[in-house]
Formats: C-alpha cells, structure tokens, sequence
C-alpha cells in the first residue's frame, strides 16, 4: 500500500504554541517517500517559518478543511477542539496527545466518526516506558518549579517566598506528589534553585533512584495518606505529578488539605490533563492560568510546555518521529501489528481499545 498523507495542522487550543512537527522530520519523512501537508503559519509560534517547511519538502496549505481531507493521518500536539470535529470521518488516523479520560467530549467525538486515536501518552515500550509522554514530562516538570516560583512573589498572589531563602533565612518548601519524569524533573529543579524539596511516590525503588542520584539533596518519602497531609500542610509550593497511564489521575490532595495549606501557598497541578489530582483543582489556560481557594493560589493549565514552544515542539518531534513514519508507511498494519504503537491506539471503528480509557470514561 502507498504511504499515507501526512497533515499537521495549526494548534488552536488557547495559547498551545507548539506545532507536531519540525523541517527536520519534514525531511525525514520525505525521503521515505511520504508526503506531508503543512498548514500555512502552523510553526510561527514555534519561531519555524513556512519557508523552512517548503524547503524540507512539505506542501503549504492556506486552506486547513483541504489540510484535513487530503491527510490520511492527522498530526497534531493537542486534543483536537470542537470547531475540529467536522473534519473527523471513518478511518481517519489521528496521532496527537488526546488526554480522553480528562475530556470525554473528545472521546464521544472519536467513536462516533470512527476515526482511528493514537494517544502519544499510552504509547507503550517493551519496558513499560511511555516514550512519547516522556519529552513533555520533563519539559512540565522543569516548568512546574519554575512557574511556581513565579507566583510565590507577592505580586502574583503568593506568600512573597524566594524559594532559594537567603543567608540565614529558611528557604521555601516545595513538595512534589509522585517520581516519575514530571515529578522527578521538578524537584531537581527546585533542587537546583537551592529549596527545601520533599519527593513523595508509592514506589519504593524509583524514590530509591531519586535518592541515590541526588545523595540526600532531595528528601524521599514513601507516599500514604498521612505522610501527604503533613507534607501540604507544610508547604509553600505543591506540584501534583500523579500518573495513571490512559486513566484519569486519583485525587491525592483533598480539600481538608488544601484548607490546612499555608495562606497564599502555591499548588501547580500537572496532572490536570488527566484530571488533577487535588479535590479543589480545575483546569485553566495560559490566558487565565490561576484562581484562588481557599487562600490558596491554584495554577492547572493544561498544556504547560505550550509556554514554551521552540523547545518543546523540537523535544516532542524527536520522540514521536519515529511512531509516525511506522505509521504513514504501514497504516492500520502497524497500529495493531506493533506493540508500541498498538498500546497508543485509544480508538479504533467506533470502539474504545485502550483499557484504562474504557475505565475512565466507563465505557
């Protein structure tokens, strides 16, 4: 069979700035005899022009209903919005990070057009890795400290905490739920800014990894109810890096807690594109990125590393390259013949085939 026609589309979700694919794997794919469709300006924000994808070898379209129709497979970075849906049809591939549990309308939208999801966040290695969450993750994680940080000052609602401290002075807590890339990747960073950093995870040898690497720097707890409500309470930042792969995200952090959270503390919730793991949290936008409850700043944007796009679309492209030519060049054979992919397939002919997502959306 022919390859199929790939099309990446311009994000629309408020403020993703990233794009699904850079020049470089333009190329790539090119000289694999796969033709690719560019939306005209779909990697400005990105800082890529539509000159570099020209010169790659994509095809500039103006018109993004033409984009979608010619494309046997969608490429994007986000969950397609509601104005994308009468583009959907039967067998249409889409290749993007869906996030179903946390947005049943999308899932709803899927089975009913047939159109095949492969969710970059459930897809699979042998090992049990997820290769294609993992690039953001650690992008998420890095952001999550640094975003923090920001609304601790005075000015942006927090306590006014430098999470450094200074000479003599205590320096701020930053406790983070879960050790798996997003977490990991924002306690080192919190590390790094010299704060007082509490990891909490159930797995007792990944804390064991953390500590090993770190050598006591960050401070390892295993995770129960108890070991979290004494950690929030003491708090000054909270970052939520809970992860149920496919599922959606179990609420660690409850209003009891967030009640007995410092006023003007801070919890970034990263879990929210799978529905956030604390009772109080619901998702914002780059736009309109926090509120406040109960005296305590709540940030749950959904697409972190929307803010910071030129790294981000090239720290994704070299992770999902690879997926996507296995997929332009053997179609639905290699959405169910190989395992990685297959552990990516989210919806297929009008069926959830992802069980996680099933639970999730109890379907």
């Amino acid at each position: 069979m022919p390859p199929l026609i790939v099309g990446v589309p311009t994000e629309i979700k408020d403020n993703e700035n990233r794009v699904a694919i850079t020049p470089d794997g333009v190329r790539e794919l090119e000289q694999h005899g796969i033709q690719i469709l560019v939306q005209s300006g779909a990697g400005i924000r990105s800082s890529i022009t539509d000159e570099e994808y020209a010169s790659a070898g994509a095809e500039i379209l103006s018109d993004v209903e033409e984009l979608w129709a010619r494309s046997g497979i969608i490429c994007k970075v986000k969950e397609p919005q509601a104005s994308e849906y009468p583009y959907f049809r039967p067998g249409l591939v889409l290749f993007t990070y869906l996030h179903l549990a946390a947005y049943p309308q999308v899932a709803a939208a899927l089975l009913e057009h047939q159109v095949t999801g492969i969710a970059y966040e459930t897809v699979q290695s042998a090992d049990g890795s997820l290769p294609l969450l993992a690039p953001m993750s650690e992008v998420a994680g890095r952001m999550a400290t640094q975003i923090g940080a920001h609304l601790l000052e005075r000015a942006h609602g927090g306590r006014g905490v430098l999470l450094g401290g200074a000479p003599g002075v205590r320096p701020g807590r930053v406790v983070v739920l879960g050790a798996g890339n997003v977490g990991w990747n924002a306690a080192w960073i919190a590390a790094g800014m010299e704060a007082e950093v509490l990891l909490l995870d159930k797995n007792l040898d990944r804390l064991r990894w953390v500590d090993q690497i770190h050598r006591g720097r960050i401070m390892t707890l295993a995770s129960n109810r108890g070991a979290v409500e004494r950690a929030v309470a003491g708090a000054d930042l909270v970052i939520g890096a809970v992860l149920v792969a496919g599922g959606r995200a179990p609420t660690v952090v409850t209003e009891d807690m967030v009640i007995g959270m410092k006023e003007r503390s801070v919890i970034v919730d990263v879990a929210i594109d799978q529905g956030g793991c604390v009772e109080t949290i619901h998702e914002t936008t780059h736009s309109d990125p926090t509120y406040v409850v109960h005296e305590v700043v709540h940030y749950a944007v959904g697409n972190i590393p929307g803010a910071v796009p030129h790294t981000s679309t090239y720290a994704l492209t070299n992770a999902t390259l690879p997926y996507l030519l296995q997929l332009a060049l053997g179609g639905e054979q290699a959405e169910l013949s190989e395992p990685a992919v297959a552990g990516g397939l989210n919806t297929f002919a009008g069926r959830i085939t992802h069980q996680a997502v099933a639970e999730a959306l109890d379907l």
